[in-house]
């Protein structure tokens, strides 16, 4: 039998109850006749049709079937499939990047008129989107305190139809009790949607606690290298089909197949490398608390941290892989420079999520966007500085941190 005259492949299917690394490594659509071991990888526009019903019914969506890679893609429906199982959700749709993600939920879930109560604390680019962006067609939100569930309370109109919370935050990494959230959200008759970027399901599964939708940043921890840029919401398949698929195949904020399988790959080793990063960034942040530069620092790990016992419970007993802290002197914005320019190792760049350890300045990259008030209210001051933890020896960290700390 010659190569291209393959047998059609009977399919195993999985067998139910497999754990969460297990299911990292397994969860995917069904191979194709060829019988891969390792997912491909469809780089199409299109698929062809058997005939015209057929087309007619697909694109109706009365049937299943592949049809423009816009919103339906082998290799991306692998991701989407595997993601979910971790999460533990129903379903997932995957899109461009992170933001596109929000952006999609935003567009699926609200409409003019509607009101969001979001943290202060999430990602700059997130408050931009909802409060600007989303305010200019009429979308009101509230910004509150992330750990104030009164604020949360306080905050909710009769025409509030989503929560947004981020946990742990970036970059202060502060932890909210999604349990509590989604009980008073679910009571105002509101969504809340969790950002796991920082967390991952492979240390919080968000759904378990009761969220609705989980918003990832496929470029972070879920490539794991740096790679690609890539976003998903896992969510209840009702919801993925009824709700965004629609404003998908409209919009058109696709992930590509290529960016798919790299998040896909890198999902197979994701509890591992989360559980190796965690624990040096507990060892980094343990060590920069007696530094005598260094005024605080902000890790869900540390007994000092305000949640550390519900980081604790909520994550797995695992702390995650970001430490950021504030650095000494009067002039705070200098300092933080100094510190990060000082660094021979470490990336100057506004990542996170990747092997290779990465510092930066939130005030002036990730939250430099957002007002001085905005930032202020989000407890980013000029002294913070973000380090997302790689894989590197952790002896080589601190030394490449004291060249900044020590010349303070």
């Amino acid at each position: 039998m010659r190569a291209n005259e393959s047998k059609e492949m009977t399919q195993k299917p999985l067998p139910p109850h497999l754990h969460i690394d297990t299911l990292a490594v397994r969860a995917a659509v069904d191979k194709s006749q060829y019988g891969e071991n390792s997912e491909a990888i469809f780089i199409t526009s299109s698929f062809t049709q058997p005939d015209c019903e057929t087309a007619a019914r697909r694109f109706a969506g009365e049937e299943d079937g592949y049809i423009y890679s816009r919103f339906t893609n082998p290799t991306v429906a692998s991701m989407e499939k595997r993601l979910a199982a971790l999460e533990g959700t129903e379903d997932c749709i995957g899109t461009s990047s992170g933001m596109a993600a929000v952006l999609l939920l935003c567009m699926g879930l609200l409409k003019s008129g509607d009101h969001v109560v979001c943290s202060q604390s999430v990602f700059g680019s997130t408050i931009k989107l909802i409060a600007s962006e989303f305010g200019k067609f009429g979308v009101q939100s509230t910004f509150v305190s992330q750990t104030d569930l009164s604020a949360w309370k306080k905050a909710i109109q009769p025409n509030t139809r989503l929560f947004f919370a981020e946990t742990p935050t970036n970059p202060l990494t502060e932890v909210c009790d999604i349990a509590e959230l989604a009980a008073i959200a679910h009571d105002a008759k509101a969504y809340l949607a969790v950002d796991n970027c920082f967390c991952t399901p492979a240390l919080q599964r968000p759904a378990q606690m009761g969220a609705d939708i989980i918003v990832h940043s496929g470029t972070k921890y879920l490539d794991g290298q740096g790679r690609v840029v890539a976003g998903a919401l896992c969510a209840s398949h009702d919801m993925i089909k009824n709700k965004f698929i629609p404003v998908m195949r409209s919009a058109g904020m696709s992930l590509s197949p290529f960016n798919a399988w790299v998040v896909l790959k890198g999902l197979e080793t994701l509890s591992i490398r989360m559980q190796a990063q965690s624990a040096n960034a507990l060892q980094l942040a343990t060590w920069l608390e007696t530094h005598p530069q260094v005024k605080r620092v902000y890790y869900p790990g540390l007994a000092s941290h305000p949640q550390h016992a519900l980081a604790m419970q909520q994550q797995s007993g695992v702390g995650g892989a970001v430490v950021s802290f504030d650095v000494t002197g009067q002039d705070s914005r200098a300092h933080a420079f100094h510190l990060i320019d000082s660094t021979q190792l470490m990336s100057v760049t506004a990542n996170l999520g990747d092997v290779k350890t990465i510092i930066t300045h939130p005030a002036s990259t990730s939250h430099g966007r957002l007002t001085e008030e905005q930032r202020l209210a989000a407890g980013i001051k000029q002294s913070l500085v973000r380090v997302a933890v790689g894989l590197e020896h952790i002896e080589d960290l601190k030394t490449d941190l004291l060249r900044g700390l020590e010349t303070l």
